[in-house]
């Protein structure tokens, strides 16, 4: 009985001290978006953006350019992307916000998801 009550006593500790994460909340509109993202980059592995309030997009994925266009439909990040050039195409994206941490989840909120931290 001993080694089951130090457990959970240790797992109640580690509990306590582990700050909890913030939930994703959907962005519902184009102001909430800007507030978020300007005058920050949008870091992951190996990627890093610059999403402007004029509608611009610019970075580097991998060693390469990313360049494009974005703009705000029906509550969704619209964005039209060329890496290295080559046409990524257009997707509107649910965009969810939690802390210094924000997610695009393409096909209206169906598809795939990427997440970047806010710097």
């Amino acid at each position: 009985m001993r080694t089951y009550s130090g457990f959970l006593i240790a797992a109640a500790v580690v509990a306590l001290a582990t700050p909890a994460l913030a939930e994703f909340s959907k962005v519902e509109d184009q102001g909430e978006f800007v507030k978020l993202v300007q005058g920050k980059e949008l870091k992951r592995p190996f990627v890093k953006l610059e999403v402007e309030p004029n509608g611009e997009i610019t970075g580097y994925g991998a060693a390469w350019p990313v360049t494009g266009e974005w703009t705000w439909s029906d509550g969704y990040f619209c964005r039209d992307l060329y890496w290295d050039g080559d046409p990524l195409g257009y997707n509107c994206q649910e965009v969810q916000a939690a802390g210094d941490r924000i997610r695009f989840t393409s096909d209206k909120g169906t598809g795939d998801s990427a997440e970047f931290r806010l710097r």
